[in-house]
């Protein structure tokens, strides 16, 4: 006969995934969509306008309307749309997202890019996006439809010189360097001919909508997939200190490395003095479709591509948390929500909510601790299988041993169903998952150290497995208690 508390355990276990995939499911992309935007006929009403852009949007006023779909839920959202718009006459679009949607639309072109390192899908789908955009005039209206993803899924080097073997080796750099993912997708933007900006002042004179699903703190949406229709407020100085900060000089291939030392490296758009890109050659047929902006091209126009914008938030990480409140409130909990490590490293974060939740738990003995946001990992040379949330709920699991036979979980997994180069969301722990991973020849401390996670939770049957969600709204973790 099994202990109790191994039922008590996996009772847990089966408590915590249902909250996390209960509080995914609440997240709708449809309900979001009609919470913001209602169409009447030709008239697109901004049920919570933000001030930016215009609060109708009469469509019988463009003749044509383009879509750029980019990101993990590009998909659902460009069905969403289109299911919305209906038929439009002049309606074409690009859609670059993983996997493919199973249902297509014939006047979109449709890229499978990869994550979390491009493919040359990534780099076609920016050059189709930018050629389309060059066609947008005044009678023209583009949605862009952005979710997290888009920084990998959909790119193409400024320098068209630098191939997809060098943008894969700079990416792979980024992920390892233990940056938050704000100072990430800086360089991300200064590197990038469709990021920072850079889409939006690719059709100056049309009335752009980006309607957003965030996977980055709603303070830094510019960060969203790197900002590619937001004015980009860093500056080349800002990439250099942080390329200096991380030591990433010396971990950049040789092509990236001369390119971020250029003395004429240009100046990303945003509220900067514009300086003309230093590419003087023409690029090449299929190369990188960069904007030759001369010095003729003032600050005043580039300004004009930014005005003629409008941005709605459909979904954030915010609604995961508050769904998760709501159901874990519902099943009889007393919660708590704590998201003050966001961007923290994952061992820090880790200590700060384990203490926070020994200290809320002797007043409250069933618990449920939440938080949403990301964490971050700083990879050694050769890392293994395995995300940050992984790893996160490895360090906990170690720390839990030290309560043997307490009824205490702890779930850390991905919205988008996929935590770093595994194919898990994340993984649960518990007081007896050294004891576990030990029985099965694993050393805890050694899979922590080797960044290894993924096999060990996968042989102890406690990996997080969704598969992907369409969504991209951060990360949640669930710490759980229950004396019952």
């Amino acid at each position: 006969m099994r202990p109790a508390t191994d039922f008590a355990i996996e009772s847990l276990h089966a408590t915590a995934n249902a909250i996390f995939t209960g509080a995914l499911a609440a997240c709708s992309i449809e309900s979001a969509f009609d919470r913001r935007l209602r169409f009447e006929g030709n008239v697109l009403h901004r049920l919570m306008p933000d001030g930016s852009g215009p609060d109708d949007i009469n469509l019988a006023s463009y003749k044509r309307i383009f879509v750029i779909a980019l990101g993990k839920a590009a998909g659902p959202m460009l069905e969403t749309l289109l299911d919305r718009m209906h038929r439009r006459k002049g309606l074409r679009g690009i859609c670059c997202t993983s996997p493919l949607p199973k249902n297509r639309n014939w006047r979109f072109r449709y890229f499978e890019g990869s994550h979390p390192l491009p493919n040359e899908d990534s780099f076609e789908a920016a050059r189709a996006a930018l050629a389309l955009l060059r066609k947008a005039k005044k009678d023209t209206l583009i949605f862009f439809l952005i979710s997290g993803g888009g920084s990998a899924m959909f790119d193409l080097p400024l320098d068209p010189e630098i191939g997809l073997d060098d943008t894969r080796a700079f990416h792979q750099a980024l992920l390892g360097s233990g940056a938050p993912i704000n100072e990430i997708n800086t360089l991300r933007k200064h590197f990038s001919a469709v990021k920072g900006g850079r889409l939006a002042i690719a059709a100056p004179e049309a009335l752009k909508v980006s309607l957003l699903l965030p996977d980055v703190p709603l303070r830094e949406l510019d960060a969203l997939s790197s900002g590619p229709t937001s004015p980009d407020h860093s500056t080349v100085a800002d990439a250099r200190a942080l390329i200096a900060r991380y030591g990433l000089e010396s971990r950049f291939p040789a092509p990236v490395r001369e390119f971020f030392a250029r003395d004429d490296l240009p100046e990303s758009p945003g509220n900067k003095v514009w300086r003309p890109p230093f590419f003087p050659r023409p690029a090449r047929t299929g190369a990188a479709g960069v904007r030759r902006v001369t010095s003729a091209a003032s600050m005043s126009g580039e300004a004009d591509a930014f005005r003629d914008s409008v941005f709605e938030i459909l979904l954030s990480s915010h609604d995961l948390v508050e769904n998760a409140r709501m159901l874990a409130a519902r099943a009889g909990y007393h919660v708590a929500v704590d998201n003050s490590c966001d961007d923290w490293d994952y061992a820090d974060a880790a200590r700060f909510l384990l203490d926070r939740f020994h200290a809320l738990r002797r007043r409250h003995p069933r618990l449920c601790l939440i938080s949403g946001g990301e964490v971050t990992v700083t990879l050694g040379p050769s890392p293994g299988a395995g995300g940050r949330n992984q790893q996160f709920a490895l360090a906990c699991a170690l720390e839990l041993a030290k309560y043997p036979g307490e009824h205490l979980t702890v779930l850390s997994a991905g919205s988008d169903g996929i935590d770093g180069n595994s194919q898990a969301a994340g993984a649960i722990a518990d007081p007896t998952t050294t004891a576990r991973a030990k029985a099965f020849g694993f050393d805890p401390q050694a899979s922590l150290a080797a960044f290894n996670a993924c096999p060990l939770f996968t042989a102890i049957g406690d990996s997080v497995v969704t598969g992907p969600t369409g969504h991209n709204l951060r990360d949640l973790r669930l710490l759980i208690a229950d004396p019952a």
